[in-house]
Formats: C-alpha cells, sequence, structure tokens
C-alpha cells in the first residue's frame, strides 16, 4: 500500500454532508481511497510514502459529468444544424452519424474525456445510442480504460424509425430483441458494482420519440434483475411535450411513472419542461436530473425549474451533453451557466449560488449516479480530487473566495486530477495519453465523417 499525504493546501473544499471548507489543509490517500482529510496541522504526524505540497492551491472532489454523448465531438458547429431546436437538429445530423466507425467512437470518446478531465471532471456517463457500421459500446469502454477516466457507459438504443412514426430515420434504428440482448452481454461483460469501480454500465433507451414502449418496460426489467441503472432523455422542450401527448395521452413524467422508470436508479437527462407534479414525483421516488444549461441554451428548448426541483429536494448533477450541441465539454463552465441560468430565468441575483452549482457538480452528479463512493473528500471514500494553482490569471482578484472565484470567473484550468488515486493530470498535462496526435487523430476523423454524408 502507497500513502500519500497532500499539505499545506490554501482551501480543501469536501462537499461532505457539513459543506466543510478548510484552510491550511491536508489530505491523506492510501492507495485508491482517502484515509483522512483536516488542517496540515491535524495530519502533521502521519506515516506517507510521499508528502506533497500543495500551497496556494484550491482542492475539491473531482466533477461529476452525468449526461454526455461524446460522439458528437465529431459533429460540433455542423452548419445545418446551427441554428435549429432539438427536432429539426436531430434530423440535420441523424445522416452524418449513420456514417460513424468504430475508430470514430474510440477516438471520439477519448477527445470528450480528455476536454472533461482537464476541466476537473474524473467520472462521466456517456449515452451512446447509435451504433452503425459494426460501432459498439465496448469501442467507448476500452478508450475510457485507456485514458483512466471513472466512466458510466450507457447503453442507448432507437428502435422506432420513422415508417413507424418515430424521428429517427429507419436505416439507424436497431431490432429491439438485438438491443436487449447486447445490454445483458455488455453489463455481464463489464458491469462491476463493487465500491470505486471504474466501469458501470447503464441501459439507456435514447427517448420516448426513439423507441417503443415495449422497450422501455423490457429494459427497465433487465436493469433490475442486474442491479443497473436506468437513462433515458425526457422532457426536453415544448416538441418533446406535444409528442408524449399525442402519441402516449399522458405528460412524460405520467408516462414514465406508468412504465416503472422512477427510482433511486433512475436519471433523466434535461427535463427543462418538468412540471410541478413532475418535480413532486421525482422527489418522492428519488429519481434524478441531468441538467444541461449549455445544451438547453444552444437549442432554445427553455430554462430547467433547477430552484423548483433542488428546493423540493430532486436529485440533480450536471450534464455537458453531446458536443454538437453544447459545443464543449467543459464541466466548470457548465456550473457556471448553471447557475447564471436561474439567475436570469427567475430575474433573481440569489436564485442559485455559486457553492450549489458546484455541488451539483460533484455530490449531486454522485447521487444521481447512484454512487455513494465519489463526489466528497472524506475517509472512505475514492481519492478522486482535483486542484487549482491559485496564481494563475483565473483567479487573480478573486482569492478573497476562491472557491466562488471558480465558478464566478471559470477561467482556471485544472492543475493535478486524480482518479482512483492515479494522477492523469500533472501541471495541466495530461499524462495517459499523448493530447495533440489524438485531436489530430480527430479531426482527420471528423472530416471523413462529415465528407462522406455531403
Amino acid at each position: 500500500m502507497t500513502r500519500t499525504l497532500f499539505t499545506h493546501i490554501h482551501t480543501l473544499a469536501t462537499m461532505d454532508d457539513a459543506r466543510r471548507e478548510i484552510a491550511d489543509a491536508a489530505l491523506l490517500i492510501e492507495d485508491n481511497r482517502i484515509v483522512r482529510v483536516g488542517t496540515t496541522a491535524e495530519l502533521a504526524n502521519e506515516q506517507a510514502d510521499r508528502v506533497v505540497d500543495l500551497t496556494d492551491h484550491l482542492v475539491l472532489p473531482g466533477l461529476v459529468n452525468t449526461h454526455h454523448h461524446m460522439y458528437q465531438s465529431l459533429t460540433r458547429v455542423i452548419k445545418p444544424a446551427q441554428d435549429c431546436e432539438l427536432f429539426d437538429w436531430l434530423k440535420a445530423l441523424y445522416p452524418i452519424w449513420a456514417g460513424l466507425t468504430p475508430e470514430m467512437i474510440r477516438v471520439s470518446t477519448q477527445t470528450a474525456m480528455a476536454e472533461l478531465l482537464l476541466s476537473g471532471c474524473t467520472t462521466a456517463s456517456d449515452h451512446l445510442y447509435i451504433y452503425p457500421n459494426g460501432c459498439r459500446l465496448d469501442d467507448a469502454i476500452e478508450a475510457a480504460t485507456e485514458i483512466g477516466m471513472r466512466f458510466h457507459a450507457s447503453r442507448g438504443a432507437m428502435s422506432l424509425g420513422e415508417s413507424k412514426g418515430g424521428l429517427p430515420p429507419d436505416r439507424v434504428v436497431e431490432d429491439e430483441d438485438a438491443i436487449l440482448a447486447d445490454m445483458r452481454r455488455l453489463v455481464e461483460a463489464y458491469h462491476d458494482a463493487d465500491r470505486f469501480a471504474m466501469t458501470r454500465i447503464v441501459l439507456a433507451p435514447c427517448s420516448p420519440f426513439s423507441v417503443t414502449t415495449d422497450l422501455m418496460r423490457e429494459a427497465a426489467k433487465l436493469a433490475r434483475a442486474y442491479g443497473v441503472s436506468l437513462h433515458t432523455h425526457l422532457a426536453e422542450n415544448y416538441k418533446d411535450i406535444d409528442f408524449s401527448r399525442e402519441v402516449f395521452g399522458k405528460t412524460p413524467t405520467e408516462y414514465v411513472e406508468d412504465l416503472g422508470w422512477v427510482g433511486h436508479d433512475v436519471w433523466h437527462a434535461h427535463c427543462v419542461q418538468l412540471d410541478q407534479q413532475g418535480i413532486e414525483l421525482f422527489a418522492r421516488t428519488g429519481t434524478g436530473v441531468a441538467h444541461c444549461p449549455c445544451s438547453n441554451m444552444r437549442l432554445a428548448s427553455g430554462i430547467a425549474p433547477i430552484r423548483g426541483m433542488l428546493d423540493a429536494g430532486v436529485k440533480v448533477g450536471l450534464g455537458v451533453d453531446g458536443s454538437a450541441s453544447n459545443d464543449g465539454g467543459h464541466l466548470l463552465n457548465e456550473a457556471r451557466q448553471a447557475m447564471l441560468l436561474q439567475r436570469v430565468g427567475r430575474t433573481d441575483p440569489g436564485a442559485l449560488t455559486a457553492r450549489e452549482a458546484l455541488w451539483m457538480a460533484t455530490r449531486g452528479g454522485a447521487g444521481v449516479l447512484n454512487r455513494d463512493d465519489i463526489g466528497q473528500l472524506s475517509p472512505g471514500y475514492a481519492a478522486d480530487f482535483i486542484t487549482f494553482d491559485l496564481n494563475q490569471l483565473g483567479f487573480s482578484g478573486g482569492l478573497s473566495d476562491p472557491l466562488a472565484a471558480l465558478v464566478f470567473c471559470a477561467s482556471a484550468n485544472v492543475t493535478h486530477s486524480f482518479i482512483n488515486g492515479r494522477q492523469v493530470i500533472d501541471n495541466g498535462r495530461l499524462t495517459t495519453v499523448e493530447l495533440q496526435p489524438l485531436v489530430g487523430h480527430h479531426n482527420a476523423l471528423s472530416r471523413e465523417l462529415i465528407n462522406a454524408a455531403s
């Protein structure tokens, strides 16, 4: 066992139940878990194999991204989709995504994860729901393992093509029996239910407008038989609401309640148009929400009622969503936008504080992913933490409250990042893959994908 002691931390934000913020702090880790947290003086006599001085550094738990479509990093700012709402945006992009290959999935996953890691994210959920040309979720899992990110890999699916009243073209949907068989295969091959698991599988039919009711029901049965989580898109914009009322005769939340898609093991992306009845249902059942403010603004979907959700006790985490609707993967910026969007939406400068935004990015995200081993710096939790050098330009003039400055300014870069005790960012440099060759490869594949579609 290897013990490392980090000392003289300017400010350590624990994100524990007491929301302690410790000055001149110290953090002791042993292999992949946290052993002690306190002041440098309190931990002065601890034995350690290595001591690291973090003078003038801010330390907090690694951020948790609860919703992404990493393959979409290949199709950022596509012109036909730049100024569309959700449904038209999807229709413009489906034909391009039909050209995805396994290599594109692997490279785009690592590119998206590199962007997340450099912005402070240590755990991410990715929702891969399109599988043309031999693509498999395995491609994303292998890429995540290499780059070192804690990963919730969501086996998404689309089965309801245009010919059957769905939104996606028929050529990008799958047979439902094949979908369920692959879901079972992936859970049995990759899902790790143990504490500190680096890979977990999530069952994630894409949305009510791209899968059948039967697939939603069967996926829920399968997930609960194996003890894995469920995820889908819900109530993203007004067209989403209209589709649900027209096709199912219910609101989206009434629909998912009927299907058993509520509970501590379920979280829904967006929920921009969630009504009060839906908020109360989610609070009562422990159902989570992935809030994606940048994507919601970009697609003009509206402002999710996050203040109301938090006040009601709904579990809320943050998500960067797909890089073709954001069009970035900077989780700290997502926290800033979440704070600002609630303020402007409610015309209330206190509608969401910087610390509440960071709570959603850490503890909130951990709760949404149904994990009790990440999201806070406390003994017995995973050694997932990030540091920021307070001498960098992004904190200049903001040191009276560096934790708030992290959100209000949102221009600081991660200095160090540890995941499961392994250092993946060292002095701002990614240690697990070579970044520039990765970006070059990614750009070449992006051109190939877009040119083939045109």
